[in-house]
């Protein structure tokens, strides 16, 4: 597979875990990172921008929640939207920076939606968690190929 198909697929791959697909765009991540042929740092911001996106994606299905909340496709649960809307209203913007975490992470960013946050203010703790997450997977993958 060509450079660009690797790169373009962990973009797609990470564009749709933080949407409605259950994808695990860290496996992916690992495995090319594991296989030494691809730069590291080029990996990682392809990852961080597909998902960054992915969640703005979220961010604009809360703006408009009200006509798709019901649907069958939509990420999330009126439970889960129900808790992290509690969450978030107890600690404000900062619960985007878990926007990385499995099950409340994504809902988080619809509800933000919801909720009218900013769309830069959103951009930045979004891409400081998802960046953070992958960075954290490097050092894993790092740390597997040291033993």
């Amino acid at each position: 597979m060509s450079d660009l198909g690797v790169y373009a697929g962990l973009f797609a791959i990470a564009f749709a875990a933080a949407t409605v697909l259950p994808m695990q765009s860290e496996a992916a991540l690992a495995g090319l990172l594991l296989s030494n042929s691809y730069s590291p740092a080029a990996l990682i911001a392809v990852a961080s921008i597909g998902n960054v996106l992915g969640s703005v994606v979220n961010w604009l299905l809360g703006r408009g929640i009200d006509r798709f909340r019901d649907r069958k496709w939509f990420p999330a649960s009126h439970a889960q939207l129900d808790r992290a809307a509690s969450w978030y209203h107890r600690y404000g913007r900062w619960t985007l920076l878990l926007s990385w975490a499995p099950i409340i992470g994504d809902p988080l960013t619809v509800v933000a939606g919801v909720l009218r946050e900013p769309l830069p203010s959103f951009l930045v703790l979004v891409t400081i968690a998802k960046t953070m997450r992958y960075m954290v997977v490097f050092m894993l993958a790092e740390g597997w190929q040291l033993t």
